[in-house]
């Protein structure tokens, strides 16, 4: 492994998945909504993770690494716990769920539709699939770094 690789990155996959732009709602009391939009990427080479970018029209744009499968039981089902947490609105409109953003300094809540983020997770999973997700690590060099120093040799 190079110092400058990542433990947590595989080697580049042949076929990408284009990221997902989203326009959404953030809620900024029970009944204010701010419309913005969010870009989601996924990179192969870390599948287990989905990097979203909050676009703000003024003002810094916000990132945050959401688990792919939170997000994906997040359309169907209550997902997630602690800083990040997803789950259906209630039926009779359009389908859309919430996703739940905490941190010391923030909370906030945005609304999000659900049939374009599960078409495009679906693609994700299509390059690879949550039973490879693991798969794709590196694991000696994510050892390497928990430990402070080099892998043992093994005997070939």
């Amino acid at each position: 492994m190079h110092r400058d690789q990542s433990p947590l990155r595989a080697h580049p996959a042949t076929e990408q998945v284009p990221s997902l732009l989203v326009d959404l709602d953030l809620m900024l009391d029970e009944f204010t909504r701010r419309p913005l939009q969010a870009e989601f990427r996924f990179d192969p080479g870390t599948p287990a993770v989905i990097g979203v970018e909050f676009l703000v029209e003024r003002g810094a744009s916000r990132s945050w690494n959401i688990g792919r499968e939170l997000l994906h039981r997040g359309l169907t089902s209550m997902s997630g716990l602690g800083e990040v947490r997803m789950w259906p609105t209630l039926p009779g409109g359009p389908p859309s769920s919430w996703l739940l953003l905490e941190s010391p300094e923030v909370e906030a809540l945005f609304e999000l539709p659900t049939a374009q983020l599960a078409r495009w997770l679906d693609a994700t999973y299509r390059i690879v699939s949550a039973e490879a997700e693991w798969d794709v690590l590196n694991w000696d060099g994510l050892l390497d770094e928990l430990t402070g120093g080099p892998g043992t040799p093994t005997d070939a």
